[in-house]
């Protein structure tokens, strides 16, 4: 039996000011943005060729704004998500590796070359480098 991750729960304080940053700052994509029955409303987004979506949560699940830190993506060129990234306005660091436990500036080896941004509620994420042979 295959266990799947396909959805993740974003707490954020403003859906619409979300919204607009994951689809049409860093680029995901909406897949639908729905209100039940005058209840709350559902904003889902997917990432460009991920299987697991993220879902916009302004407080139906009881989860504080900016709470969730270490949301990775994994992409085949690291120089182009942070071009992508700073091209839509997004705040990145540049490009960094881990020396040990500490985080040096510049491309590291093998799986070792990340970026970082948060959203506007400061919600964190790692955006990781996978070699594009594997």
């Amino acid at each position: 039996m295959d266990w799947k991750l396909e959805v993740v729960i974003v707490p954020v304080s403003d859906i619409d000011r979300s919204k607009h940053f994951y689809s049409q700052q860093v680029g995901f994509v909406v897949d639908f943005d729905i209100t039940i029955d005058n209840g709350p409303r559902y904003v889902q987004l997917t990432p460009p060729g991920s299987g697991c979506s993220i879902t916009l949560d302004a407080g139906y699940n009881n989860m504080q704004p900016g709470s969730l830190k270490g949301l990775q993506l994994v992409v085949s060129d690291i120089d182009a998500a942070r071009t992508r990234l700073f091209g839509g306005g997004v705040s990145v660091t540049p490009v960094q590796h881990y020396e040990g436990a500490a985080l040096a500036d510049g491309r590291g080896g093998r799986w070792n070359s990340f970026i970082f941004f948060s959203d506007p509620d400061g919600n964190k994420w790692v955006v990781q480098e996978r070699p594009a042979s594997e």
